[in-house]
């Protein structure tokens, strides 16, 4: 077997393993859909390489408002790699204790919202701190994580705790523990993650799942679309919709901040 088949094997060990989480998945999503069909929003967030996960939920083709999409810059824009706004200073914030309640100190939140937190280890304080305190404002919570690998970790909170101790329903990215899959010849460290596989799969399995729920309470959401699929029309029509829902959902988040 070459490396990239066994790469797509291990990938598909990753689906199977997200086949046996479908009533999770439909879970979240009728949670969700409850948010969404309130008027208010799903949060989502992930720092570091989690921000994956976030975008994939929205905004982009195939995905829909609805979302509150918390990309916080200093914890996810570490390209540069090293020097000025590089992936030590990312590390460093994500574990730095009340960062996440500076974050959310943004949002009026409410108990109809929900959140997604995104973390394949699960242990750094930042999201771990940001459920916390979704769940304090009782706002239920979804976890996505990586499960082998956060068991085999450890918190960098004082407590110990981890983001499934601050959690409602825990989904698995079913990637193995140090995430990366491949084990070479010669190569004394495992290359080629699989938790983004896995954390994009999720993403759009709830995507599936929530946009029925919607379409069958009445409520189809506005689907960013490609021009070639519907013309170019009904494509910009959607959009400018879709991005005015979400404006007006976002302006409900800002018009209570802080209380």
């Amino acid at each position: 077997m070459n490396l990239t088949e066994e790469y797509l094997s291990k990938c598909q060990s990753i689906i199977n393993r997200i086949r046996d989480q479908q009533k999770q998945i439909q879970t979240a999503a009728g949670w969700f859909a409850g948010s969404i069909l309130s008027g208010r929003v799903v949060h989502v967030f992930g720092s570091g390489h989690s921000r994956i996960m976030v975008e994939e939920m929205w905004p982009r083709y195939g995905s829909f408002p609805g979302f509150n999409p918390i990309v916080e810059l200093s914890l996810t824009n570490h390209n540069n790699v090293v020097g000025a706004n590089g992936q030590r200073q990312a590390m460093f914030l994500e574990n730095v204790p009340g960062f996440a309640e500076r974050i959310l100190r943004n949002f009026g939140l409410s108990e109809k919202d929900c959140a997604l937190i995104i973390s394949s280890s699960g242990t750094n304080i930042v999201p771990v701190e940001m459920a916390e305190l979704f769940q304090r404002k009782k706002i239920k919570v979804v976890a996505l994580v990586t499960k082998d690998h956060l068991e085999k970790s450890e918190s960098k909170r004082p407590d110990r705790k981890k983001l499934s101790d601050f959690a409602d329903l825990v989904l698995d990215s079913g990637a193995p523990i140090g995430d990366s899959m491949i084990t070479i010849s010669g190569l004394k460290t495992p290359v080629s993650p699989g938790s983004t596989v896995g954390g994009v799969i999720i993403i759009n399995s709830i995507k599936a799942e929530l946009a029925k729920l919607l379409t069958e309470a009445g409520q189809p959401p506005n689907v960013l679309t490609a021009a070639n699929v519907i013309g170019a029309e009904q494509a910009t029509a959607i959009f400018e919709a879709a991005y005015d829902e979400h404006a007006h959902r976002l302006a409900e988040l800002y018009k209570n901040a802080g209380l």
